[in-house]
C-alpha cells in the first residue's frame, strides 16, 4: 500500500510548470521522431561490391577498403551463372540468376527488395544508361525483357526470333547511351539493338549475317564498337554503332590459319575489360593465346602466348597490364601480360578454380575468385602480394560497384 500526498488546494488537474516542460519536450521528441526518416546504415557505397556464391543462391556484400565482408544475402535462386549491375547511386545490385530469377537487393540493408522469376533460363542483363530499366537475356524462352528499375514491372517483352521462325538465345547484352540494348542472337546469328527510349514503343534494329555462333559481346568504352564473338567461325564480327545503318564486318578473319583448333573447355567471355588504350586484348577460342587488336583499323598487331586456353582477359584501368586466368587444366593460375613489353611478366597460382578477376577503379588491387579452394584472394597490383584472403563458398562473379559509373558493364 502507498501513501498519497495530498495537492496543494487548487493544485489538482493541473501540472506544474517543470512538468510541463517536460511533458511538451517528450512530445516533441516523439513527433520529431516519426517525421524524420533515419538512414539504414551511415556510410557510402563507393567501395561496396558483391561475390556470388553460386551453390548457396546467395552473395556476400564486400567493402575494398578495408578488405572485408560486411555480411551474406540469401534467397537468390540459381546462381551457377550469375551476373549483376547496379543503380546509379550504387545503392542496388541487380542480380541475373541462371534459373531466370531477377533480385534486385539493397547493398546497405542487406535486404531483397523484390524478386522475380522472369524466364527459364537466363544468361545476364544490362541497365540502362539512365538507371531507369534494366534488360534480361534469355536462353529460355530466348529473347529480352526490359524492366522498370524501380519497381521491376515488365516494360517490353522482344522476342528473338531468325528467320527460320525459331526463338534463339540470347547472348552479349550491353547498354548502348539513349536507353538502348545491343545484344547478339547465339542460334540465329544476328545482332539486335533495342531503342526503349519511349518505352511504350520501342525500336528494334535487325543487322543479319554476322557469323556463325555469336557467344558473346563487348561495346568500347565510349559505346562506339560493339565486337560478338564467333563460336562456329575463326573470326570476330565488329560493328559501328555510329553509322546511320550499322552493319557488320569481320575482323581477326581465320585468325587460328587452318591449324587444328583445341577442344574447348570453357568459353571465353568478352567485356570492355579488354580495352587498354586504343588496343583490345582478346582471347583466342580454343588456343593457348591472346589476341591484340588496335582499335585504329582493327588489325592484329600482336598475339601473346599464354599457358592455356583463356577464359577472362581484363585490364587493369591505367591500361598498364592485362591479367588473363584460364579454362581447365590450368584453372589454378593469372598470367599478367605487360602491355608495354607485349608479353607475359609474371605468374600467380591463387588456387584451384579460379573464375573471375575484378579491379578496384583505380587498379590498386585485384580481387579474385577462387572457387575450389571456397575463397577471395586480395592482390597489391603494385607488387603482387596478396593481401588477404576471404572466406566464400564456391565464389564466382566478384561485382564492384564501381561499375554503376562505367557503360558496358
Amino acid at each position: 500500500m502507498t501513501n498519497k500526498v495530498p495537492l496543494p488546494k487548487g493544485a489538482r488537474g493541473k501540472l506544474s510548470f517543470p512538468r510541463l516542460s517536460f511533458f511538451l519536450a517528450a512530445v516533441l521528441t516523439l513527433f520529431s521522431a516519426c517525421t524524420t526518416p533515419t538512414p539504414l546504415v551511415s556510410r557510402g557505397t563507393s567501395d561496396l561490391g558483391i561475390v556470388i556464391e553460386r551453390t548457396l543462391g546467395r552473395v556476400q556484400v564486400v567493402e575494398t577498403t578495408h578488405h572485408t565482408s560486411l555480411f551474406t544475402v540469401d534467397g537468390l535462386g540459381d546462381l551457377s551463372h550469375a551476373s549483376a549491375v547496379f543503380s546509379r547511386d550504387g545503392r542496388y545490385a541487380f542480380i541475373f540468376g541462371r534459373d531466370g530469377g531477377l533480385s534486385k537487393v539493397d547493398l546497405l540493408s542487406g535486404t531483397v527488395v523484390n524478386r522475380i522469376v522472369q524466364a527459364g533460363n537466363s544468361i545476364g542483363g544490362a541497365i540502362s544508361d539512365d538507371g531507369t530499366l534494366i534488360a534480361t537475356a534469355n536462353y529460355d524462352p530466348g529473347g529480352i525483357k526490359v524492366f522498370d528499375s524501380d519497381t521491376l514491372a515488365l516494360v517490353a517483352d522482344l522476342p528473338s526470333t531468325g528467320d527460320d521462325g525459331k526463338s534463339s538465345k540470347v547472348v552479349g547484352i550491353e547498354d548502348l547511351p539513349g536507353r538502348r540494348f545491343i545484344y547478339s542472337l547465339y542460334d540465329a546469328g544476328e545482332v539486335r539493338i533495342a531503342d526503349v527510349s519511349v518505352a511504350a514503343h520501342p525500336v528494334v534494329t535487325r543487322i543479319p549475317n554476322i557469323g556463325r555462333l555469336p557467344y558473346d559481346g563487348l561495346t568500347t568504352s565510349d559505346g562506339r564498337f560493339y565486337i560478338a564473338g564467333l563460336f562456329g567461325e575463326d573470326g570476330l564480327a565488329l560493328i559501328d554503332l555510329w553509322e546511320a545503318k550499322p552493319t557488320a564486318r569481320r575482323i581477326l578473319n581465320h585468325y587460328g590459319r587452318g591449324e587444328q583448333p583445341l577442344p574447348v573447355y570453357k568459353m571465353p567471355h568478352l567485356r570492355t575489360w579488354a580495352q587498354a588504350g586504343d588496343l583490345m586484348f582478346l582471347p583466342a577460342v580454343g588456343r593457348h593465346e591472346v589476341l591484340v587488336v588496335s582499335r585504329t583499323d582493327w588489325r592484329e598487331v600482336a598475339r601473346i602466348a599464354v599457358q592455356g586456353q583463356p577464359v577472362f582477359v581484363v585490364a587493369r584501368p591505367d591500361g598498364r597490364e592485362v591479367w588473363v586466368n584460364f579454362a581447365h587444366p590450368s584453372n589454378d593460375a593469372i598470367q599478367v601480360i605487360d602491355v608495354q613489353r607485349m608479353a607475359v611478366a609474371r605468374t600467380f597460382i591463387p588456387g584451384k578454380a579460379v573464375l573471375h578477376m575484378e579491379f578496384t577503379p583505380r587498379g590498386e588491387q585485384a580481387w579474385v575468385s577462387v572457387r575450389d579452394s571456397d575463397q577471395v584472394v586480395v592482390y597489391d597490383t603494385r607488387t603482387g602480394a596478396e593481401i588477404t584472403r576471404l572466406p566464400a563458398d564456391k565464389p564466382s562473379g566478384i561485382l564492384l560497384g564501381a561499375r554503376a559509373q562505367r557503360m558496358g558493364l
